[in-house]
């Protein structure tokens, strides 16, 4: 096989992949969106099928002897198809060391995890989703021997979500937000609380959502290539950069849960509608990692969203919705939607305690991919370290262990990633406040200034540099945590008036 022939080849494998993977999703979508809960069973076995032929074709002779061509001539080939073939490097040592008929099995498994949990959390019945979440752990731990034997099995999950990140970075970067978080929260505590009635005020959920569609047009999502609907748990799921979907889920006396989750959600949709057009169809367009994925989301959520020119931006918008909001102002909102206390609800966190909410699970997948905690015994543990990390009591199951979707979904290591997307967050927007003034674009409703910067240093790129290098030239330095502990302790003060 040429160079040349194998640059072709390298095309044809991606665009295939992609077309397995592309339908594979959509059946996934229709499981956790649309679709009556007894259809996992043939919706399993089409999965399975397109996951066999997806898993043959990247692990295939043909593949092999491309990929060793491709290595012995990289300085032939441009920056993106070298890092194709880096990604599918490392995807090839999974794959070729983790038997297909396992794989598919493991499918397989997440399809049926993924509907006994919606009915497990409905129902508040951890019993009847554990021995499917402890098959995934052992799965989760049985593939981490296989693929990386000489690796600390939750170092290797880790870093499949966020390339590089390991135990010990995580160990310091929370010991570093615990120190100052927490003494933070102490002190926040003790202050006199805002008024948060209003978040309970009684919203028309077809009000709500035309308020979605509202905060997708600020948000600047193209209607022609994204959508919105409902879900259990919301999340986002790209097929391209020509069509991303997001979801959210209303409650009538808690509007600002699915506010938020919208605007959350579009920060992820933005950015993969932002991938550059040359990368499409390939490993390349798409997002670089969760963190960098998280930092988008949480921007947009917390530092956009939960801004006072946001809030001013909005409210108009929002007492016309729901007239009942009239007799509160755009201040008592944006002191609301930022008022700190501890809760039960990650997704419902404010964003001081919200990394406590990682800790937790961050200690619980460490535990359970160490071999040092069970399925069955994770309920009790989750409900010990929520009442020592955030001083509350788990009244159930539904609020409590059941509450994410991520282990359903196979995605130990997932979590801490949301903390370092929301340091990140912190850095970026000081770092965007160089060039232009984000307060008034925020306030003027246009967000095109935001977005470009992202595009420019951060979207565009889809997968083609790794994350650190990423974040480094976006940044202008190193990743510092002070930046979002210093932000947090700023905008508590001027919240709690401290």
């Amino acid at each position: 096989m040429t160079p040349e022939e194998a640059r072709k080849n390298l095309r044809d494998l991606e665009l295939r992949e992609f077309a397995y993977n592309h339908a594979a999703g959509m059946l996934y979508f229709d499981g956790v969106t649309a679709a009556p809960k007894g259809t996992y069973i043939s919706r399993g076995k089409t999965l399975s099928v397109l996951n066999e032929a997806a898993y043959s074709l990247s692990n295939s002779e043909e593949a092999r002897e491309t990929l060793r061509v491709l290595s012995e001539h990289m300085d032939e080939l441009t920056p993106a198809e070298q890092r194709i073939v880096e990604l599918r490097e490392k995807a090839l040592r999974f794959r070729s060391r983790v038997p297909v008929d396992e794989y598919v099995a493991y499918q397989e498994l997440l399809n049926e995890a993924a509907t006994v949990w919606r009915e497990a959390k409905a129902t508040s019945d951890y019993a009847m989703f554990e021995p499917l979440l402890q098959r995934i752990i052992d799965a989760c731990r049985r593939f981490a021997e296989l693929v990386e034997p000489e690796t600390d099995p939750y170092d290797f999950w880790l870093d499949n979500y966020e390339e590089g990140m390991t135990q010990e970075f995580c160990d310091k970067f929370f010991a570093e937000l615990r120190a100052k978080l927490v003494p933070l929260i102490a002190k926040v505590g003790a202050a006199e609380p805002p008024d948060t009635s209003l978040l309970n005020v009684r919203f028309p959920l077809d009000k709500q959502a035309e308020l979605s569609g509202w905060l997708m047009r600020f948000l600047g999502l193209d209607p022609d290539r994204s959508a919105l609907t409902t879900t259990e748990h919301p999340f986002t799921i790209d097929f391209s950069r020509y069509d991303v979907r997001i979801t959210t889920k209303y409650y009538e006396d808690a509007f600002a849960s699915s506010m938020f989750s919208v605007i959350h959600e579009g920060g992820h949709a933005l950015y993969e509608l932002g991938t550059a057009e040359e990368y499409a169809f390939t490993q390349l367009g798409r997002g670089v990692s969760m963190g960098v994925h998280e930092s988008q989301s949480r921007f947009f959520e917390n530092i956009i969203g939960r801004s006072r020119a946001f809030c001013s931006l909005a409210w108009p918008e929002l007492v016309r919705l729901c007239p009942e909001l009239g007799r509160y102002d755009a201040d008592m909102f944006y002191r609301a939607v930022n008022a700190a206390q501890p809760g039960l609800i990650r997704i419902e966190a404010d964003e001081l305690t919200y990394s406590l909410h990682i800790m937790v699970r961050y200690e619980l997948e460490r535990a359970m991919l160490h071999g040092e905690l069970n399925a069955k015994e994770l309920p009790k543990r989750w409900n010990a370290l929520y009442k020592q990390y955030l001083g509350v009591d788990v009244p159930d199951d539904a609020r409590g262990v059941l509450q994410d979707s991520h282990w359903s979904g196979g995605q130990l290591g997932y979590f801490p990633s949301y903390a370092l997307g929301s340091a990140y967050g912190a850095q970026l927007v000081a770092r965007m406040k160089e060039g232009f003034d984000v307060d008034a674009a925020v306030a003027s409703g246009d967000l095109a200034p935001v977005r470009s910067w992202l595009g420019e240093r951060i979207w565009s790129h889809g997968s083609l540099r790794k994350p650190t290098e990423l974040m480094r030239s976006a940044l202008g330095g190193e990743f510092d945590a002070s930046w979002y502990t210093n932000y947090l302790e700023a905008k508590m003060r001027e919240v709690y008036k401290l």
